[in-house]
């Protein structure tokens, strides 16, 4: 293959939570007096850290969010992977064939820990990822579109940015993986391919990716 690592977006890679995050993102700002809808949230929060929404909404109101804005938020979004989570359709398959031709992977998300092993739990999807594979922006001072989750996760993998293909589905994501260095595939299963312009390949069914990696 000619990557050496392969770095995996969670939410709406990995697993299939982004309209259910966003849905409650969108409900919980609009409840606390600024109206969201599910088309706003995706457009301004998709793919990013929490940081960003307390971010985005003072600057257009003036206004910090309440302190425990992340805790409920978490809580709500647990309560709903735990009944309704799945995994993204193809990522099985995908997971199965990378392990069986050994080619090296992670995952790299904005979200916390937290919230990365409780999605993967629900999906069936923590036998593939030890915690030596798992990377959140935790982990770094900035959160996605900077460069520096990313980066991290290559060092900690030992892989030269250079060398490792990131699959992201957000714009904020394609624009981290392009400021790392790194090859970067669009996954358009949510987004418009025009919005994830500076992608090096689009796809749009996750069963493609093992053949475009080869």
């Amino acid at each position: 293959m000619r990557y050496e690592l392969v770095v995996f977006d969670n939410d709406g890679v990995l697993v299939d939570s982004e309209p259910l995050s966003n849905t409650l993102l969108a409900g919980y700002l609009t409840e606390l007096g600024h109206p969201t809808s599910y088309e706003d949230s995706l457009r301004d929060y998709m793919g990013a850290a929490l940081h960003r929404v307390h971010d985005v909404v003072y600057e257009r109101t003036g206004e910090r969010l309440p302190a425990d804005f992340d805790d409920v938020f978490h809580e709500r979004v647990f309560s709903a992977f735990e009944r309704e989570l799945q995994p993204v359709p193809g990522v099985v398959e995908v997971l199965e064939k990378l392990t069986a031709d050994g080619v090296p992977y992670c995952v790299a998300s904005s979200g916390s820990h937290q919230r990365i092993r409780v999605g993967h739990r629900t999906a069936g999807l923590d036998r593939w990822f030890g915690e030596e594979r798992v990377f959140s922006s935790e982990d770094v001072g900035r959160g996605k579109p900077a460069p520096d989750l990313f980066l991290y996760a290559a060092e900690r993998m030992g892989v030269a940015p250079e060398k490792c293909v990131v699959i992201e589905d957000s714009p904020l994501g394609v624009r981290a993986a392009v400021a790392a260095g790194m090859a970067v595939y669009g996954f358009t299963a949510m987004t418009p391919a025009e919005k994830l312009r500076g992608a090096d390949r689009l796809f749009g069914d996750m069963r493609e990716l093992a053949g475009l990696l080869a």
